[in-house]
């Protein structure tokens, strides 16, 4: 493939994911999942000059607990820090969708890398021109168009980000092997490498090291599980590169003294702002038995209570973890591509070229998995699953293409048809991809109608939302960027928590929604001494009457906080 060749497909490739990924996000009218609006939100604040603030406290594990409250006390800041300069540029006004552009971007670049992962496979199996760009064009228009992927583009959180800087790092690990590895002197002996990797570097300290630390450390400001993304370079320079053991040792130095250089800065700010400069709760998350736990105030995770479920549950803990992350994360929204792409994991690992990004994908699900096992159940590995999707496009391509070429030698085919593997893979994935846009466009439009109904609704009941004193809300960060208001998470507990967290902030009003395995507000039935505080407040429609079932304030429930 010619370099004029190369860029044409990578930038037909970026076109058209660029234009799926707009009208995807054309579609979403409002920030979901909630912590997608975080994100958008904190860039909103500092976009306003405000500050990376948040005025949701949603998690009461890390110190200080005051609302407002400095941001990414558990997330990291890079999305929220990229999308403040589309939406300083676009007014706060459209926060969300210049936000936006950030996820648009970056998960639109996720397709184009996609090409460049298949087209170095296809390098290293000395494919003919014709297939080996069929197998490139095809993989990056097969992520351009798989559903998970046009979804993270869609949504501003970390997820496209994440996703965009692991490839890029992954292509940069591959080249950096491939120099490492082929003979100083006689290049053309390394012929599984891809072309623009065979050269070894000329200089002491090869520039492209400097780059990869670069991409780490942006990695690391996007989500924590750049670590496994730092680990696969170290096994990958450890036990798959030549040379000394002390120049081994500079190959993993070198990006690791960069990102440590870029990260730093961070870790100072959270311990000026949290006391720690890790990321709060991190442990306390692998303790969960309910997801609801993320918002616990006195009953808080530990181990003890953990394993305290006894062997058999933990067994189904971990096994559901596995389960979901595997099917409801991967094998499902991105079908028939995953289980195509499982059927080629064997090859796959003998391949150079994709060897870093393999490395990767499995040890973040692996690790994700059965470190979080309940967290994982509201989207740990799903924020960061894009690079085991991009592999699962590659392989399913891959493997297509070898399947069409043994039917064409069975079928005694005379006339090329490499196209046939992607346009098979497109012709299930295209309808997938629509459903599942789709899907989250009406999860967006429904919660954007409760939250922009709820104000006046209030209002009329003589509660007013305003910034007198927090709200205490099942959805803490929707509430809060919806309605300028202070809120603070409603934790899954007994009468009595809430009402002890209510005293110390000075909360009058509760917001809980009628949600499916949560106690609240059915808990109040029950009954007790602390149930008796919380009266509710009927809301009514713009008509006065009564919300009906299909009113955006039909599950929505407001209480008065107060002792009798």
């Amino acid at each position: 493939m010619s370099r004029r060749e190369a860029w044409l497909s990578a930038a037909a490739v970026f076109a058209i994911a660029l234009a799926i990924r707009i009208a995807a996000a054309a579609a979403v009218a409002f920030p979901v999942p909630e912590d997608t609006a975080y994100y958008a939100g904190v860039a909103r604040n500092l976009a306003e000059g405000r500050g990376l603030i948040s005025d949701a406290l949603w998690s009461y594990q890390t110190q200080p607990l005051i609302v407002p409250r400095a941001a990414f006390e558990i997330w990291m800041p890079l999305p929220s820090l990229l999308e403040a300069i589309p939406v300083a540029l676009a007014g706060a006004g459209n926060w969300f969708r210049a936000a936006q552009l950030v996820s648009v971007v970056a998960s639109s670049l996720v397709a184009v890398m996609a090409w460049r992962v298949a087209a170095d496979v296809a390098a290293e199996m000395r494919l003919p021109v014709g297939r080996a760009r069929t197998m490139a064009v095809g993989s990056g228009l097969l992520a351009a168009s798989l559903g998970p992927l046009v979804v993270f583009g869609a949504l501003p959180d970390s997820t496209a980000l994440f996703t965009a800087l692991s490839l890029a790092a992954c292509l940069l690990m591959t080249r950096l092997a491939a120099a490492e590895t082929a003979p100083r002197n006689s290049p053309k002996t390394a012929p599984q490498a891809p072309p623009a990797a065979t050269s070894a570097p000329s200089r002491r300290v090869d520039r492209r090291l400097i780059a990869l630390g670069l991409l780490l450390g942006c990695a690391a400001l996007t989500r924590s599980e750049a670590i496994w993304l730092a680990l696969s370079w170290g096994g990958v320079a450890w036990f798959w590169t030549q040379g000394s053991r002390r120049r081994r040792l500079a190959l993993i130095a070198i990006p690791a003294a960069i990102a440590i250089a870029v990260v730093v800065p961070w870790l100072v700010r959270d311990w000026l702002a949290f006391g720690t400069p890790l990321p709060g709760q991190s442990i306390g998350n692998a303790f969960f038995i309910r997801y609801t736990d993320v918002f616990a105030y006195q009953d808080s995770p530990s181990l003890g209570r953990f394993l305290g479920q006894g062997p058999a549950t933990l067994a189904g803990v971990y096994g559901l973890g596995l389960a979901h992350d595997f099917l409801a994360v991967l094998a499902v929204p991105a079908f028939p591509v995953v289980p195509i792409a499982l059927l080629a994991l064997p090859w796959a690992s003998r391949r150079r070229a994709l060897r870093p990004l393999l490395l990767v994908s499995a040890t973040t699900f692996v690790v994700t998995s059965l470190a979080f096992p309940v967290a994982t159940l509201s989207g740990t590995y799903l924020h960061a699953a894009g690079s085991g999707l991009v592999l699962a496009v590659v392989c399913c391509v891959a493997a297509l293409d070898q399947l069409v070429v043994r039917i064409g030698r069975i079928r005694h085919w005379t006339r090329p048809v490499a196209w046939l593997g992607p346009a098979l893979a497109l012709a299930s994935t295209v309808p997938l991809c629509f459903v599942s846009v789709t899907e989250i466009a009406h999860q967006a439009t429904d919660t954007s109608a409760r939250y922009a109904a709820l104000p006046a609704a209030m209002a009329r009941a003589g509660v007013p939302l305003d910034d007198s004193a927090p709200v205490i809300t099942d959805a803490p960060i929707w509430l809060a960027e919806s309605a300028h208001v202070r809120t603070l998470a409603l934790p899954d507990e007994s009468p009595a928590s809430v009402l002890n967290l209510a005293d110390r902030f000075g909360a009058k009003l509760l917001v809980v929604g009628d949600e499916a395995n949560r106690d609240w507000p059915g808990v109040l039935s029950r009954g007790g001494a602390a149930a008796e505080c919380f009266r509710e407040v009927p809301l009514s429609d713009a008509s006065s009457a009564k919300p009906q079932k299909d009113s955006p304030l039909a599950s929505i429930h407001v209480f008065r906080i107060g002792c009798p």
